[in-house]
């Protein structure tokens, strides 16, 4: 009898798993991430920058003559167009020859250095360098006739070949260098192209809490071959010094004082007959100074004024101090963002600089070119459509090219009078027809109140090209909360946005957001992150995404998954850690999993020193054994920015956690997300997880055969 009833009952267990399947999984009913959305996506590959016509680019102004030529793609290929701003003209253009891309001679490593080449003085009789760690001079070609100007440098506390001469061949400056230990970070190469054993790599990689070296500011005089001692207790526990730099009289030189901490920051000055030492501009912060990114100083008539950023009034802005450090005027103020100074005009007074949150009608990051008086009068707008602007100035910075966009308005570039921005020549408009023509979906600018209920968070949404209203989708978030920067695009297609339109292939809507803590607005929204970078803004993110799937039912806030590289690394799998309660699937790469595995700078300027309990606070090593749903980690085994054992410490404490979780790691690749196969396996991830369907065979794409959207 029993065996009348195993059709009912298999088919009962067959409704069962299909019921069960539908409330946990609603897309694996909806036919997503099936193999025609990877070939939707893989055929997305590129697709978004050859389908773009007219859109300018490497704009270039000519030497010695007020024209210049861009590059454009067309439906016939590529064309160059040379266009003269006085006869307002424009005519095809042959292809420029390739010239080389003059690099930087700065090195960065230079305080380690004990040793240089001799340095010519500017009369061109003498010459100075370093002998045994010590300065020396002697009259050019003469060789036998040194002096010797200092007598204290040794192995240990050395003085850097660095040498600047003044102006007037009188006098000579350096550093006198206490140095410090290296810390040395070890790599193991494990499948070296040119050999079979494996090729272990070493280099030099300052961590939190490391020592640094400390420099000493030397002034000697050529006439007396004396050296002039300078009183260093004003520059004390140093985290940098910059170069020093003459005035052009030599009356003096100057350097910047970055106090370790990045809670104090000056200018200063030491006289060149005396030695003295004085302060011309003190910064400080109860938080930090953001010296790597905001830091600008422009001496005036050589150091008669100096033209200074600061946020002391709670957002960037532009200061004007006379030669002896004393405030004169704010030349720029008001709830809005001074960005950059692109040109300093002495004789007009006045300077050119970008700008963004001016206009309250537009997107705060939105860049704006401006010029205003030193005395901060006559603020003029160079330009004001409602986009994303950068301009291209002429070497007289008599014209401008202006090429503005959104993430949902193609690029139009047109030439303007640097004088009052009137625009003289329309030049071009993106062509996206080809694009559209594919069923590509624009990004959704969506903006929603922060945590405070007040501030507005920025982010984008994007969705598949076989978007359907009535399904369901889940929501991946694309993350980098890194608070040097904001993240979140701001002009039309880009190609480092096109894998998230390629992942929103798959079955996903995907979002990317600039959370609190982030940089480019006021000074207490960047705040946000000082000792707390697990904080990510992830209380804005969150209220944003479920603002986001109020408005669009879509959305379904009970699968989001996220994921990030480098800081986003961080970001992603702290998400887990923190907030489970909100992101269900995670996959991290090349994470700075704690910020004492990292570079010293990045780390010490956002968590503070000396180090203290906020960096385990912030860890994801520390608070692994809180994992929660699904992570993948994915690793270069040659990271050179991020130390790989920060990932590997974090699997060690979440295998004694005794935690699930999966890891990839890559032989021989360095910082990415993984390169190609690192994408698949993270596509593959959040179907499965997401999407609760079991990935095509990775054989696929030797069969592929594009369907259309």
């Amino acid at each position: 009898m029993a065996l009348h009833f195993l059709p009912v009952i298999n088919n009962l267990k067959k409704e069962i798993r299909i019921l069960t399947i539908s409330i946990f999984f609603p897309a694996a009913l909806s036919a997503q991430g099936t193999l025609q959305d990877y070939q939707r996506a893989e055929a997305l590959n590129g697709e978004m920058q050859h389908s773009i016509y007219h859109a300018p680019e490497n704009i270039t102004w000519i030497k010695g003559q007020n024209k210049f030529y861009y590059s454009i793609y067309t439906g016939s290929g590529l064309r160059y167009v040379l266009v003269d701003p006085i006869a307002k003209t424009s005519q095809d253009y042959p292809e420029p020859a390739k010239e080389d891309i003059p690099g930087s001679n700065y090195d960065y490593g230079y305080e380690d250095r004990k040793t240089g080449k001799s340095i010519i003085s500017p009369d061109k009789a003498w010459t100075a360098y370093i002998k045994n760690y010590n300065v020396y001079i002697c009259p050019v070609g003469k060789p036998n006739e040194e002096s010797q100007l200092s007598f204290d440098g040794s192995e240990g506390y050395y003085y850097s070949p660095f040498i600047v001469w003044s102006p007037d061949s009188k006098k000579l400056a350096t550093n006198h260098v206490r140095a410090n230990q290296p810390h040395m970070v070890y790599l193991i190469e494990s499948s070296p192209a040119d050999q079979l054993q494996p090729k272990l790599h070493s280099r030099n990689y300052l961590k939190p809490g490391d020592a640094l070296s400390q420099k000493q500011p030397s002034l000697f005089v050529v006439a007396t071959k004396k050296q002039v001692a300078v009183d260093v207790s004003l520059i004390p526990d140093q985290y940098e010094i910059s170069s020093l730099e003459w005035r052009k009289d030599s009356r003096a030189f100057t350097f910047e004082y970055n106090k370790r901490g990045h809670q104090e920051y000056q200018v200063m000055e030491v006289d060149g007959l005396t030695g003295e030492l004085n302060t011309l501009i003190k910064e400080t912060s109860k938080t930090f100074i953001n010296y790597s990114g905001r830091n600008y100083r422009y001496d005036v008539q050589d150091g008669r004024e100096i033209i200074w950023a600061s946020e002391r009034d709670g957002w960037n802005h532009l200061y004007l101090y006379d030669g002896k450090g004393k405030l004169k005027n704010q030349m720029t103020k008001g709830n809005w963002v001074m960005r950059k100074v692109i040109h300093v005009d002495e004789k007009k007074r006045q300077l050119i600089f970008e700008a963004s949150g001016y206009r309250a009608d537009q997107d705060p990051y939105f860049i704006q070119y401006y010029c205003i008086n030193f005395d901060g009068s006559g603020l003029k707008a160079l330009t004001t459509e409602n986009g994303n602007h950068k301009a291209v100035f002429s070497p007289g910075y008599e014209y401008f090219t202006d090429t503005y966009s959104r993430i949902d308005n193609p690029a139009v570039t047109v030439l303007r009078n640097a004088v009052d921005g009137k625009v003289m020549m329309k030049l071009d408009s993106a062509d996206i027809s080809p694009l559209l023509k594919t069923g590509w979906k624009m990004p959704e600018v969506f903006t929603a109140k922060g945590r405070d209920g007040k501030t507005d968070i920025w982010g984008m949404i994007i969705r598949p090209r076989n978007f359907d209203p009535a399904k369901k989708y889940p929501v991946i978030e694309y993350i980098y909360a890194g608070p040097q920067d904001s993240f979140v695009p701001k002009n039309f297609v880009t190609d480092s946005r096109g894998s998230l339109h390629e992942l929103a292939e798959l079955g996903f809507i995907v979002v990317q957001i600039d959370g609190m803590g982030t940089a480019n607005r006021s000074k207490a929204f960047h705040d946000v992150c000082w000792k707390n970078l697990k904080d990510a803004g992830f209380p804005d993110r969150i209220k944003w995404i479920k603002s986001a799937a109020q408005k669009y039912s879509y959305m379904d806030t009970t699968r989001v998954g996220i994921f990030g590289n480098s800081a986003g690394g961080q970001n992603s799998a702290g998400a887990l850690l923190f907030h489970p309660e909100f992101y269900k699937v995670a996959v991290s790469s090349s994470g700075c999993h704690d910020n004492r595995m990292d570079k010293i700078w990045w780390n010490e300027q956002w968590m503070g020193y000396p180090i203290g309990p906020q960096y385990a606070a912030s860890s994801n090593v520390t608070n692994a054994h809180q994992l929660q749903g699904k992570l993948l980690l994915i690793l270069g085994e040659l990271d050179e920015n991020v130390d790989p054992s920060s990932t590997i410490q974090l699997i060690n404490a979440l295998v004694k956690a005794n935690k699930n979780f999966d890891f990839l790691e890559i032989p021989g690749m360095g910082h990415s997300l993984g390169g190609d196969y690192g994408e698949h396996k993270r596509r593959d991830f959040f179907v499965k997880h997401l999407l609760g369907v079991d990935p095509p065979e990775w054989n696929w794409k030797q069969q592929i055969t594009v369907p259309k959207p």
